[in-house]
């Protein structure tokens, strides 16, 4: 297909932190509820989503966990996935539009502008929690998104990483990219139209066409 939209979801696609994430929740999730690796069962979704699927009820609970997320998020470190600053700025370059996708809430993002304020010039559209009502695996941020910069699902590549943001993907229509970086090739290659383990390749070579074809 050729790429004309690209739509870019943001932790463990742009920035390596889904596995800090992963850590962070899957701790709160054994000492609030008992659940073992609940970092991957919470993947994709906000913070105000966890908090009703998953303590309701449990106010001070919340209370507690909001600063501990908000602290935890202040020291994170944000590094790129290898290649990814490189592709955007080829896309960029190319005039492809860009958007980033995420289910971070704006407070969230603007720790990360402090330290990577490149991102609000690379991106043409930066959607975060507060800009749609549903969750992943629902495709209504990717449309949304798509709706922002003109773009149409039979021309727009999403870069996902997490199971529901893969299939949020594919029910909007796009050719999906995903990202081995939060679950092993074998467990997301049957979910997408390519996999790749980071955007090395992407940076290097012609991406204008993409087919059904590894890095």
């Amino acid at each position: 297909m050729e790429l004309k939209t690209a739509l870019f979801d943001f932790d463990g696609v742009i920035m390596d932190t889904e596995h800090l994430y992963t850590e962070f929740w899957s701790m709160l999730g054994e000492e609030y509820l008992g659940l073992e690796d609940f970092g991957h069962t919470i993947k994709g979704q906000t913070l105000i989503q966890i908090f009703e699927k998953y303590f309701e009820g449990m106010d001070a609970q919340k209370a507690e966990i909001v600063p501990r997320l908000n602290e935890f998020e202040r020291t994170m470190p944000f590094e790129y996935i290898p290649g990814a600053l490189e592709f955007m700025k080829k896309l960029k370059k190319a005039g492809v539009p860009i958007a980033i996708v995420t289910s971070s809430n704006d407070a969230k993002m603007e720790k990360v502008y402090k330290v990577h304020p490149e991102l609000l010039e690379l991106a043409d559209a930066i959607l975060t929690s507060e800009h749609f009502s549903k969750s992943k695996p629902d495709p209504e941020c990717f449309l949304n998104a798509m709706e922002r910069l003109g773009g149409r699902p039979e021309t727009t590549v999403v870069f996902e990483d997490s199971l529901h943001g893969i299939a949020a993907g594919r029910a909007s229509g796009a050719y999906v990219v995903g990202l081995a970086t939060s679950f092993p090739r074998e467990v997301i290659e049957p979910l997408c139209d390519m996999v790749i383990e980071d955007f090395c390749y992407m940076a290097t070579e012609d991406f204008t066409s993409l087919s059904q074809r590894d890095s």
